[in-house]
């Protein structure tokens, strides 16, 4: 199987490969030299502004909060619509747990039969619960991650497939 490969046991293949491999032109490197020339003054009379940075939260900054508390990290990395989901559905999963709770008391209070169905009820609203915040703290890491992506770009589908557009700024 030896002599199927480029310069096997063919002592002419060998001599060509080893040819071709040597001829190519060398390449020579220049040293990188940091410019210390400052830039140019242009006195277009354009404000120049730079990227927003001096608010752009971690990505595992945002993890913790949305892990306390459920749309805080949302909040901070500017989806607040998704933020107030997060925090709707908190409440709506602890309202539901202490309801259920409520109602479990009452039934084991008087003997119910039913009071392993309001038990698991109990359970599935306090996994729930806990899911949220799991849950929401991994969106916060994530959006977070993602606060510098174009905004602009949009995914769309044509005849022929899928294209992708995003605004090019004009120079």
């Amino acid at each position: 199987m030896t002599g199927d490969r480029i310069g096997g046991r063919n002592p002419v293949c060998r001599l060509v490969a080893i040819f071709l491999l040597s001829a190519g032109a060398t390449v020579r490197l220049s040293p990188q030299v940091p410019d210390t020339t400052p830039p140019p003054l242009v006195t277009t009379g354009a404000l120049v502004v730079g990227t927003d940075t001096t608010h752009r939260i971690r990505p595992i900054g945002a993890f913790l909060r949305s892990l306390l508390v459920p749309g805080w990290g949302q909040a901070a990395t500017g989806r607040h619509v998704t933020g107030a989901v997060f925090a709707t559905w908190e409440g709506v999963a602890a309202m539901m747990t202490l309801k259920a709770q409520s109602e479990m008391h009452y039934l084991k209070d008087t003997h119910s039969a039913n009071l392993t169905a309001k038990r698991q009820e109990v359970q599935d609203w306090i996994v729930l619960w806990v899911f949220n915040h799991l849950f929401s703290g991994a969106e916060a890491f994530v959006s977070a991650h993602l606060q510098d992506f174009p905004k602009d770009l949009k995914i769309r589908t044509f005849p022929g497939g899928i294209g992708i557009s995003m605004p090019v700024p004009r120079p």
